[in-house]
């Protein structure tokens, strides 16, 4: 057997590339569930200097060892998308147009109604609230269902909750 002297010969890869890293070296892991069903896969976070610059499964979780379906794969690019959808069109009543708005005056708007709606059914001696639903998505859990659902029967007087899974 013979062996070729290393000092000799050049490196098979550039003074570049041997200084190159890890984009996740000295970067913060965060452990977390993914949040799109019940079953609460693990993720792993990676953020540096307070951005998030990775989402991957986590090895160390029972459930999915590591591995994530489409949908929590897909996480990081929904959280980093440059498309995603940061403000709401709201259109006023009678107006033949749409105007952007920020998340927040939403929030503000959906929170005054919703309590504007239940005072108005409790005015007129009625005992729980009949005049508005939700409609949620599926990206909703089991828990955050049942918080929902506290909301809304203990909170606010709601009678009729209805969770459905699937259509």
């Amino acid at each position: 057997m013979f062996s070729l002297p290393m000092s000799d010969r050049p490196q098979p890869f550039s003074p570049q590339t041997a200084a190159k890293s890890s984009r996740l070296r000295g970067a913060t892991v965060t452990a977390s569930v993914c949040p799109y069903c019940a079953v609460g896969c693990g993720q792993l976070i990676y953020t540096k200097g307070g951005q998030l610059i990775d989402i991957e499964g986590d090895p160390r979780s029972p459930i999915s060892e590591g591995t994530l379906c489409p949908k929590g794969a897909n996480a990081f690019q929904l959280a980093v998308n440059p498309h995603r959808v940061t403000q709401v069109l709201y259109r006023a009543p009678y107006s033949d147009r749409w105007e952007p708005k920020p998340l927040d005056w939403a929030v503000a708007q959906i929170a005054r109604r919703v309590k504007a709606a239940r005072d108005r059914e409790l005015a007129a001696g009625g005992t729980a609230v009949k005049s508005f639903g939700t409609l949620g998505g599926a990206t909703l859990d089991i828990e955050e269902n049942y918080l929902i659902k506290k909301l809304f029967t203990g909170g606010l007087g709601v009678l009729p909750v209805e969770n459905q899974a699937r259509i």
